[in-house]
């Protein structure tokens, strides 16, 4: 069986600004779970069976205690932050298994529900539903891989490897010299992606990385700056990985067969009654017949 695991935080905001607005009866936005609900079940009716969506409940995380200018809820549209309970609780209402994360990042509630579901030999492949580069890591060989529904790119541990020129297993030191404005950190200064591919290839993590800029590898240009802009920035390097390295021990599922998707609950025809969508229990209701 493959494994499906859904980054709902990303769902939410691609549909916030794909589709049109639309409001339940009391005024409240809901036209983006409207189109996660949608796109989640035609994954179901296209064949997936075991599902899991992870979401970000609270934006901020431990990360932001780590590091002050980490990404923060601030400048969110507020009608887009007030749609994440209601999609929780709609895909459970869909029967669908749901991370609302407040501890951690969604980021870390799908490493950790792959790395989990990797271990059953059930499992033929698991599949990170996300673009984001920093789930990355996860990827293993063909069996934990990434993809990206809007773009219906497939990305393997090669993939990977053409994309950012390091291993999955190095992505978190590549991001901590390069740094994520999405996530909020700078990365170190004189650093871009070409050098931290070309170095990372070579040294897979920041402590394999010669203090001596000599002794580099002989290929490796512009050896001098980068090595005295990582090493004034030591510090600075390793907090920059340990924001980019997700979690994998967090609480997800005791069983895969938990992300069995069974049918919707008895609540759904007025979930979607609530969001004017009653063409979802229809669509949901014809999927189940046909498991």
């Amino acid at each position: 069986m493959d494994i499906y695991l859904i980054d709902g935080t990303y769902e939410l905001f691609r549909y916030f600004y794909a589709v049109p607005s639309s409001q339940n009866a009391s005024g409240q936005e809901i036209g983006a779970v409207r189109g996660v609900l949608g796109s989640i079940l035609t994954m179901i009716e296209g064949g997936a069976t075991h599902i899991g969506v992870a979401t970000d409940h609270v934006i901020e995380s431990f990360r932001n205690d780590l590091y002050k200018d980490y990404k923060t809820g601030e400048g969110v549209d507020p009608e887009l932050l007030s749609q994440f309970p209601i999609l929780e609780k709609a895909l459970q209402s869909m029967g669908v298994l749901v991370w609302p994360m407040v501890k951690f990042e969604a980021d870390d509630a799908l490493a950790s529900a792959a790395a989990k579901a990797a271990k059953d030999k059930r499992v033929r492949r698991v599949i990170i539903c996300t673009p984001d580069k920093d789930l990355s890591q996860c990827v293993v060989r063909s069996r934990v891989v990434q993809l990206d529904r809007r773009r219906e790119s497939l990305r393997d541990e090669a993939g990977v490897i053409a994309k950012f020129g390091v291993k999955p297993s190095s992505i978190a030191d590549y991001l901590a010299v390069v740094g994520d404005s999405a996530d909020g950190y700078p990365g170190i200064k004189a650093w871009g992606a070409k050098a931290a591919a070309a170095v990372f290839s070579r040294y897979p993590h920041l402590e394999n990385i010669p203090k001596d800029w000599q002794r580099w590898d002989s290929k490796l240009r512009r050896a001098r700056p980068l090595a005295e802009a990582l090493f004034a920035a030591w510090d600075d390097a390793l907090l920059f990985r340990t924001l980019a390295t997700v979690r994998v021990d967090v609480p997800v599922f005791r069983s895969i067969d938990e992300l069995r998707w069974k049918g919707p609950g008895k609540d759904f025809k007025r979930t979607c009654e609530r969001l004017k969508a009653p063409a979802l229990v229809q669509r949901a209701l014809g999927t189940l017949t046909s498991l």
